[in-house]
């Protein structure tokens, strides 16, 4: 591990490494998040195209803005925004990810650079910066998320946007996203999350106001059993949530 690695749980790489080759398998580990993707990236485009001023419906809405995904996994959100115009850049700690991320996009037709690194990595490089930075399901599992939040502010260009998902820390997370996730619905295999990581909408907010960021809004994503999809919630952040956060411009 590279010493200044701070953000990195080794045993999270070696946990999620395991099935990487599945990350496009809809049936397979990854399937919750194959399941929930509809949701999120409509939420995330919105976002995204109320803070530019893009028109929601063009096919080309989110073309030119640079755009980092933090913890990209197989590239599950970056492929569909890049079909939406963006210049994507994918990182995660994860190698193997990284290569079956590569494959699927070289086989789309798609341009999106890939990194096996770190936010810690790209901070370093003063030129590393871009428009929108997201950070989806993933700082449930990063060492130090207070290191990450303030990467990924840092990493967002001023006047820029910051989207985080993540799951809450209450009994009802405890029972949904995680016991009946793993142990009963087999949606994730055993030990994926750790809910003492799961983090409060208030701590990731505050967190992000340490590093810089202004929060601007907070959602749920809530599951529909009897549906069997995801939708958006403005009021039902128990389980899984958003928060939306910008970058202040620089004062001249």
């Amino acid at each position: 591990m590279k010493p200044h690695a701070r953000t990195l749980d080794p045993a999270e790489i070696v946990r999620f490494s395991r099935e990487a080759p599945q990350w496009w398998d809809e049936t397979g580990p990854f399937a919750p998040l194959h399941r929930l993707n509809p949701a999120r990236l409509g939420y995330i485009k919105a976002a995204l195209c109320r803070h530019y001023g893009r028109d929601e419906k063009s096919l080309s809405a989110l073309d030119g803005l640079s755009i980092l995904d933090a913890g990209c996994g197989g590239g599950l959100i970056c492929e569909p925004l890049a079909r939406l115009g963006a210049t994507m850049t994918g990182i995660d700690g994860d190698a193997v990810a990284i290569n079956v991320a590569r494959e699927h996009a070289r086989n789309a037709g798609l341009e999106i650079a890939y990194e096996n690194a770190l936010t810690d990595d790209l901070t370093e490089d003063k030129s590393a910066r871009f428009d929108a930075v997201l950070a989806l399901e993933i700082v449930e599992h990063v060492a130090d998320v207070e290191s990450f939040v303030r990467d990924c502010v840092s990493l967002c260009k001023p006047g820029g946007i910051i989207v985080f998902s993540t799951l809450n820390r209450t009994l009802k997370s405890l029972a949904l996203g995680k016991i009946a996730a793993e142990y009963i619905l087999r949606w994730v295999p055993a030990g994926t999350h750790n809910w003492k990581k799961f983090i409060r909408p208030a701590t990731l907010a505050a967190a992000l106001r340490e590093a810089g960021a202004v929060p601007q809004e907070a959602r749920g994503l809530v599951f529909d059993p009897l549906q069997r999809r995801f939708s958006i919630s403005e009021t039902d952040l128990d389980v899984n949530y958003f928060i939306v956060a910008t970058k202040p411009k620089t004062r001249s």
